[in-house]
């Protein structure tokens, strides 16, 4: 219970400073969301590789490094959280907060989708209901926006991605964080190297204060990391599945109310659609969980009568 408990706080620091994220980035401005994204993305090498050694997780790291396999989805899931982080800084900074927000409001359902057309998944009914309701979503979306909302379309896709590579990777948060971030890296330093060259880098020319800005990227990205492994290990699957909407929810409120976007009538129609097949995705999840776990309590129970019975008949044949 104490563990359930601590594990609970873990998930909602986690997701609330994921949720908090549009408060931040635009505290690295003028740095551009290239330059912030390859800040972020040096800097959490860094972090993740002090981790590595604090933690004692070396060997673990080594480890990865042995399987081609393991590698080839790291570096999957490399290239698309790069895309997922540079997306998100440029939604944040060019005051689409909301269309970020929906972005991992639909990650769910496309994860769903991407179970279906790359693992060869089957869907009940009331999954494809849901799915059809998202996709109506996206359509009045692109009616009211004129245009795809390609900054929510990337998010949820590239994130759906980078989950799908780290399933099938099977590996710990920490080792496999600090080996995608450390693939990467390389190109993230000779671009800022670029920049320093031609003078457009803000790091030095901004003073201090933005300095440690950017350097603090990389403990901004680890700490909600961190907590959401404390999260993992204590917590349900479908308690942490329903934990998980609460960032797009703050990120959301931030951008309606702080950040002041402005929500027109279509928008909000697309929005509660999406909210609709959620409710109906997670109800869904939440009865199937239950129906297993049933099924499971009964048929343990079965097998602990059939063996009282053959040892009852045991006892009487001696």
């Amino acid at each position: 219970m104490v563990e359930s408990r601590r594990g609970l706080l873990f998930g909602l620091a986690a997701y609330g400073l994921w949720g908090a994220f549009p408060l931040y980035f635009p505290l690295l401005e003028p740095s551009g969301p290239v330059e912030i994204l390859a800040h972020r993305i040096v800097w959490s090498a860094v972090v993740m590789a002090v981790l590595v050694v604090a933690l004692r997780r070396r060997a673990a790291l080594r480890e990865l490094l042995r399987s081609r396999r393991t590698t080839l989805l790291l570096m999957l899931a490399a290239a698309t959280i790069t895309s997922n982080w540079g997306t998100y800084i440029y939604g944040v900074n060019s005051s689409r907060v909301v269309e970020t927000s929906l972005g991992y409001f639909i990650n769910p359902l496309v994860t769903v989708l991407m179970g279906v057309l790359v693992l060869g998944e089957r869907l009940r009914s009331v999954q494809w209901t849901a799915l059809g309701i998202g996709f109506a979503a996206v359509l009045v979306l692109t009616l009211d926006y004129g245009r795809p909302p390609w900054v929510a379309l990337v998010l949820a896709f590239s994130f759906g991605t980078y989950g799908l590579a780290k399933k099938q990777a099977s590996v710990g948060a920490i080792e496999s964080l600090a080996l995608e971030t450390s693939l990467i890296a390389p190109f993230a330093l000779a671009y800022l190297a670029w920049l320093a060259t031609t003078g457009d880098a803000h790091f030095s020319s901004e003073g201090p204060g933005h300095a440690l800005l950017l350097m603090s990227s990389g403990v901004v990205t680890a700490i909600p990391l961190l907590l959401f492994g404390g999260a993992a290990t204590r917590l349900s699957m479908t308690s942490l599945g329903l934990l998980q909407y609460l960032a797009p929810v703050i990120q959301f409120g931030l951008g309606i109310t702080v950040l002041g976007e402005h929500m027109p009538p279509g928008r909000w129609i697309g929005f509660v659609l999406v909210w609709l097949a959620l409710t109906i995705f997670t109800w869904d999840a939440v009865r199937e969980r239950r129906r297993q776990t049933a099924s499971l309590t009964h048929a343990t129970g079965q097998v602990l009568d059939d063996l009282e019975s053959t040892r009852n008949t045991c006892r009487h044949g001696k």
